[in-house]
């Protein structure tokens, strides 16, 4: 099960992720992005409590950085270990701004 929140935080949009983004969450999640991402410039996705990455979450991930392609930018932070080897096998860390 997924929980995300959204806060504002000194004008910079911050997107909180817990739990698994599995492809079910995935689903649910693509329908809130509009409304997750309007008005942002900057993103940040924290993956402090993120325990489980599938390939459709790498999918909701290439498609938050697309949108944000023309408004402003897009970082993820706090990658756990697990999800971080992900990213490194899948190319994802060459493709994302991780940090």
């Amino acid at each position: 099960m997924l929980k995300y929140h959204k806060q504002i935080r000194n004008g910079e949009t911050v997107i909180s992720l817990e739990g698994e983004l599995d492809t079910l969450a995935s689903q649910t999640l693509e329908t809130k992005l509009d409304s997750l991402l309007d008005g942002a410039e900057n993103v940040t996705v924290d993956m402090e409590k993120l325990e489980y990455l599938t390939s459709a979450g790498l999918r909701i991930l290439m498609r938050m950085d697309n949108i944000m392609l023309g408004k402003g930018s897009l970082k993820i932070v706090h990658v756990r270990e697990e999800i971080m080897e992900i990213f490194e096998v899948t190319g994802f860390v060459e493709l994302l701004n991780i940090g």
